[in-house]
């Protein structure tokens, strides 16, 4: 008759092999969630920021999106009535940083329109 060797030690080599990739995983979702709070911040700068443009205060945009989106790059459009502002700035947080641009859109009607 043969003997059967007990698994001792099996269930750490399995855990030992999954810890990383469970590791991995948990991170790429805390890098999702705090990519989606960056994008609802700039959403909300571009939206201030597009509603100051249209009302004529250009000067204080600068200073609007240094508070809110802090290295934000913007850029205006006029389109008859309606102005329009694109802003745009790298995700900074972990593994993330640098590697994705986040981008919002925001118009609003001009004082006049």
């Amino acid at each position: 008759m043969r003997r059967v060797l007990p698994d001792t030690g099996s269930v750490t080599a399995e855990f030992a092999v999954v810890l990383p990739a469970v590791i991995v995983v948990v991170a790429l979702a805390v890098g999702a969630v705090g990519a989606s709070a960056q994008s609802v911040r700039l959403a909300d700068a571009a939206a201030v920021a597009a509603r100051q443009t249209a009302r004529g205060d250009v000067d204080s945009v600068p200073e609007t999106l240094a508070a809110l989106a802090p290295g934000a790059e913007s850029s205006s459009s006029l389109q008859g009535a309606i102005v329009c502002l694109t802003v745009a700035r790298a995700v900074s947080l972990g593994p993330l940083s640098g590697v994705v641009t986040l981008r919002a859109r925001s118009c609003a009607p001009t004082a006049g329109g």
